[in-house]
């Protein structure tokens, strides 16, 4: 008797503390009622709330021994909006929205969540502005809100947070400029939004990741020097000029996309050594002066629509035979010598492209695979390269 009582008082126990409170109860309710299976998806299928431990048995829930909400994982494939109620699960450390149809504004009221460290709230339909409750969790630790219809100014407290290692923000309708950055991060992505302004005067030399491309930000990027431990950078598809920093092309730059920009010059001397299989596209820029011999050990280099002058280094060439470059596209420049050896014999695997410079065509014939957009034409007319150069000349 004493033992089945005693098997019975277990099993209280061990229902307390594993069901869930009622307070995070209420709210997942809230929860289920503002968001709706898209067809085909089946996530809210184990949501039923007569169960006697939805800790255990709710798809995306996970609890404490209290029966407190720590972690909370909604869809795919929902549709809906997201309940303010989201507030009320006072004990929650990440909540993570994955890809839907998700609308309307992000919860108000974060300054109730102060054990937050992740936040993920990618490709739905998210609209508004950043809440300022925001500013209080001062243990978040990655926020990523990327690919929805957020607007309004960047907070200035977001780059502030004293924890915050990733903040992700990419393609969203944020306008102004970039703020200045304090917060540790070693991942910062703003790309595809509608900043403007220059750079801010300084960013923290833990970074690893920073993208801003798509935007129009202007300026130089001299503020981006100390950051030497970069291992991708994107500023491609912006306004930015003057001269890229030799800090950039640093030993463990692996990824450089500064494409379509107003860049006019790069520092880059025989110091420098590229990583092995980096990629360098310095494409579509105003970048005049002689080809740097160290961009050779790039695995892809991508030159082309610029104003570069001069002949090829012979480490291009090196590189392009021994395997270490297999793409190397120069086309559209001004360049007046490709010193090929009829010889030499390139690797199948690379890609080639020389058009429309001031060369001699004959050596390389045969030898370029453009891609498709370039024009037909092998070489400029004489009469431009003629007037470049006369005008480089007397300028």
């Amino acid at each position: 008797m004493n033992y089945t009582f005693f098997l019975l008082l277990l099993t209280l126990v061990h229902s307390t503390f594993s069901s869930l409170a009622p307070t995070d109860q209420v709210a997942l309710e809230s929860i289920r009622n503002s968001l709706t299976d898209m067809p085909g998806s089946a996530f809210f299928a184990t949501w039923d709330f007569t169960t006697p431990d939805p800790c255990s048995t709710f798809s995306g829930l996970t609890c404490t021994s209290l029966g407190r909400v720590s972690a909370l994982s909604l869809g795919p494939n929902l549709s809906g909006s997201l309940s303010p109620s989201i507030s009320n699960l006072t004990h929650l450390t990440q909540l993570v929205l994955y890809p839907g149809l998700v609308t309307g504004p992000l919860p108000p009221r974060f300054d109730t969540l102060p054990l937050l460290r992740v936040i993920s709230l990618t490709r739905n339909r998210l609209t508004g502005p950043i809440p300022n409750s925001l500013s209080s969790l001062s243990y978040l630790h990655t926020l990523d809100l990327s690919y929805n219809q957020l607007s309004g100014s960047l907070p200035h407290f977001l780059t502030t947070l004293p924890r915050l290692k990733v903040l992700v923000l990419a393609s969203n309708r944020f306008s102004d400029n970039v703020k200045p950055v304090s917060s540790p991060l070693f991942h910062l992505d703003l790309k595809m939004n509608q900043l403007s302004g220059q750079l801010p005067p300084a960013f923290p030399v833990s970074l690893r990741y920073l993208s801003l491309a798509g935007n129009s930000i202007s300026g130089t990027i001299i503020p981006l020097e100390p950051l030497t431990d970069l291992q991708y950078i994107d500023l491609s598809m912006n306004q930015f000029t003057g001269a890229i920093p030799q800090s950039l092309f640093g030993s463990t730059t692996s990824s450089m996309f500064l494409q379509r920009n107003n860049f006019t010059s790069i520092n880059a001397t025989s110091s420098l050594t590229l990583p092995q299989g980096s990629t360098v596209d310095l494409s579509h820029n105003s970048i005049s002066g002689e080809l740097p011999p160290s961009l050779a050990g790039a695995e892809s280099l991508f030159l082309n629509n610029n104003r570069f002058t001069g002949n090829i280094p012979e480490e291009y060439v090196e590189s392009l035979i021994n395997g270490t470059t297999k793409t190397l596209f120069l086309q559209h420049n001004y360049l007046t010598r490709f010193p090929w050896n009829s010889g030499f014999e390139l690797p199948d695997s690379v890609s080639l492209c020389l058009s429309y410079n001031c060369m001699d065509t004959d050596p390389v014939v045969g030898l370029s695979t453009c891609p498709i957009e370039v024009a037909p034409l092998l070489s400029r007319p004489a009469i431009q390269c003629s007037r470049f150069y006369n005008h480089s000349s007397t300028g």
